[in-house]
């Protein structure tokens, strides 16, 4: 199974653009620190792949990936990109959709919630029916069997559910029934021609069970490292939530993932930063903590292969 990184960054990258704190002016200096948005490519079968996440870099990450570019020498509008794999609803997560629109066809894989959010809450469904043949396919339920993300693959997909949280502009839909399909989940991949597995979680509001179980036995986790801290929304200033009560579980501290992902047997990332959390800028001592509990920071353009 062979991953690539696409972004790292929670909601509006690194820098945002209508930022100018510590670590966006840092990132607009050092333009190394730059993150894209949160996302992940999985290679389904040989030369077609399925990016997870829909982000608004979206046409950025494919030029940065040259596996998903299009081919010199073949058809040249056959793209590798096969279809997106949605953890939740989100617009950071979803505008990338619409960026798609010059594609032949491509799959969108969503849980029921999602899907109706953004195919019909969103209006892509309507909005890219006269570009692009878009098929809507089921996120496999919770408590289903795994599927082969395209037909042939040995790469298989099931949603683990760690959170109820809806985005903004669906807090009028309803609310999933107790069970049913999430609004917010992780995605265990597992390649079944070699039993090696991966977790994603770039949103995480909980910890639950589920998702304890899903991990236990994984061979590398990449999960949300939006805020540092719990308090950091609001000592940052622009929000007076926790970063709890945003859906995001901190790093650090006791209700923190650092040590919980230092508990597990496999590879353990950080992803989805938020430009507030001071692991952005390199030469945090923040990074020094993790670096002792064997727990990294993913950075753009990192390549995976389990």
């Amino acid at each position: 199974m062979l991953l690539e990184v696409l972004g790292t960054a929670a909601g509006g990258g690194v820098p945002q653009w209508n930022c100018a704190c510590r670590s966006c002016a840092g990132a607009r200096a050092h333009p190394e620190r730059r993150r894209r948005h949160a996302s992940l490519a999985v290679e389904a079968v040989p030369g077609r792949w399925y990016v997870i996440n829909a982000t608004p870099d979206i046409a950025e990450q494919i030029e940065q990936c040259p596996e998903l570019r299009p081919a010199p020498g073949t058809d040249p509008r056959r793209t590798p990109l096969a279809g997106v794999v949605l953890t939740d609803a989100e617009l950071d997560h979803t505008l990338g959709l619409a960026r798609l629109r010059e594609a032949d066809r491509f799959e969108v894989i969503a849980t029921d919630p999602v899907r109706d959010a953004v195919r019909d809450g969103q209006g892509l469904g309507a909005l890219l029916a006269p570009y692009a043949d878009v098929t809507w396919r089921r996120l496999p339920a919770p408590d289903g069997p795994d599927e082969p993300l395209a037909p042939g693959s040995t790469v298989h997909v099931a949603a683990v559910p760690v959170s109820g949280k809806r985005p903004r502009y669906a807090s009028a839909a309803p609310e999933p029934a107790p069970g049913g399909a999430p609004w917010v989940a992780a995605l265990r991949l597992t390649d079944r021609a070699t039993g090696r597995t991966l977790v994603y979680a770039p949103a995480l509001g909980a910890w639950p069970d589920a998702f304890q179980d899903a991990v236990a036995d994984a061979d590398c986790v990449i999960v949300d490292g939006t805020f540092w801290d719990d308090e950091e929304p609001r000592t940052a200033g622009f929000s007076r939530r926790t970063a709890t009560a945003m859906g995001h579980l901190p790093i650090a501290g006791p209700n923190g993932t650092a040590h919980r992902l230092a508990a597990l047997p496999g590879r353990r990332l950080y992803t989805h930063l938020n430009n507030t959390n001071p692991l952005v800028d390199p030469g945090a001592p923040q990074h020094k903590e993790l670096v002792r509990l064997g727990v990294e920071v993913a950075a753009d353009g990192t390549e995976i292969a389990l």
